[in-house]
């Protein structure tokens, strides 16, 4: 019978051991996504050129040297400010680099 709890006892462990390594991930996962939450639901302010990127959307140039920017999800009221200097106000959404414009108005 000693030799039933010697190879049992190894089992154990390894169970116990192989949950510990699935646990930290978790917490790591679920204290990440409030965090995400609640960057993109800060507003923020962008300063830039309004121009029409070669995919036809209206977007903010932030760095005309760079060429970066970012998409803008009010093609109707970026339209009206096309080739010109605005402050934009809404929220980043990292993910897709759009903003969800709250305000455009000239800089």
């Amino acid at each position: 019978m000693k030799r039933n709890h010697f190879l049992l006892a190894p089992l154990a462990l390894g169970v116990a051991l192989g949950s510990l390594q699935f646990t930290p991930a978790l917490k790591a996962q679920s204290q990440s996504q409030p965090d995400t939450q609640q960057d993109q639901q800060k507003k923020q302010t962008f300063v830039g050129k309004i121009i029409k990127a070669k995919n036809g959307q209206y977007a903010l140039l932030t760095d005309e040297t760079a060429g970066k920017g970012v998409f803008l999800d009010d093609q109707e009221k970026a339209k009206t400010f096309e080739g010109k200097d605005v402050k934009v106000t809404g929220v980043l959404e990292v993910a897709k680099n759009l903003v969800h414009v709250t305000n455009i108005e000239p800089a």
